[in-house]
């Protein structure tokens, strides 16, 4: 089974060294727009996490690819954009519905994680541990739940917030 990666959100300190690392190990440059890991902040919450692809069973950012530059590796489950296919056409950052692929300004290409070839450099560089790369365990589909859970409700609050009704609970 393909190795994949999990965040725990409760020990994410928000230090953002995953995004440093992740953009000097694809650029070679301390240049955070170009990391393919971002830190979530809630401010208000105090609550931050890593959003990192999901490597979709399923990708959508591949199906809509007019030039079939994204691909699934069936043996890592590694979604990757080929450079030399991608046009720019950024149809896979409408596609995504979770906002994990964005497009570099600086390549005129689409950019993703691809997990850095089956060694993600934002795991070693985690001090916290909030993210792991190992196999997929049963206990890890509960936390998930879990988890999704707490960030909707989150982000009815930031909503309610922005609308200027907040109504003071937590």
């Amino acid at each position: 089974m393909a190795k994949v990666m999990t965040v725990d959100p409760d020990k994410c300190s928000g230090c953002r060294l995953c995004e440093m690392a992740c953009a000097v190990t694809n650029t070679r440059m301390f240049d955070l727009t170009q990391s393919r890991i971002r830190i979530a902040n809630f401010g208000r919450e105090f609550f931050q996490f890593p959003i990192v692809c999901l490597q979709c069973d399923t990708p959508l950012c591949a199906a809509v690819c007019p030039t079939a530059a994204i691909t699934k590796d069936e043996e890592t489950g590694i979604v990757k954009v080929s450079k030399n296919k991608c046009v720019g056409c950024r149809m896979c950052v409408l596609a995504c519905p979770f906002g994990n692929i964005s497009f570099s300004t600086q390549e005129r290409k689409a950019i993703k994680c691809e997990l850095c070839d089956g060694d993600p450099q934002c795991v070693h560089f985690c001090v916290t541990a909030a993210l792991e790369y190992r196999e997929p365990e049963e206990q890890t589909i509960g936390k998930t739940k879990g988890f999704a859970e707490r960030l909707k409700e989150v982000y009815k609050q930031t909503e309610t917030i922005g609308k200027g009704v907040y109504t003071g609970k937590s």
